[in-house]
């Protein structure tokens, strides 16, 4: 068994600056039609919300990078942040199978100011 980890941290104001500068354009191409309803039904906490999951994807991307050849390409898009029915959070790839990926578990959370995310991958040998 082989494993690796990715962590990130953001403020959840630059994130939030970016939605409201590039609104669509941002949102499409960085978060995916369900984690978008997910979050916009925060309300006014919304931006914690966009930030942790966009603090999950580059945790991941730094979790897996390693484990990718050249010819394989993982997109915002290609990696979705919902919660379970308990409200814990998962990982879902989008039409990407990542090969000898055994398990990916996340762990996210975020306060006023900044969202982080830690993500731990399992690989076969």
């Amino acid at each position: 068994m082989n494993v690796t980890c990715g962590t990130d941290i953001i403020e959840i104001e630059r994130i939030k600056d970016l939605i409201e500068d590039a609104r669509e354009r941002a949102l499409n191409k960085i978060f995916t039609p369900k984690e978008q309803e997910y979050c916009e039904s925060k309300g006014n906490a919304k931006y914690q919300h966009y930030a942790v999951r966009f603090s999950a994807k580059e945790a991941i991307f730094k979790s897996v990078s390693d484990k990718l050849n050249d010819k394989f390409e993982l997109t915002w898009n290609d990696v979705e942040i919902l919660n379970d029915e308990n409200g814990r959070p998962e990982v879902k790839f989008i039409g990407k199978e990542i090969k000898g990926l055994k398990n990916i578990e996340i762990s996210l959370s975020h306060c006023r100011h900044y969202a982080v995310a830690t993500v731990v991958a399992v690989w076969e040998e």
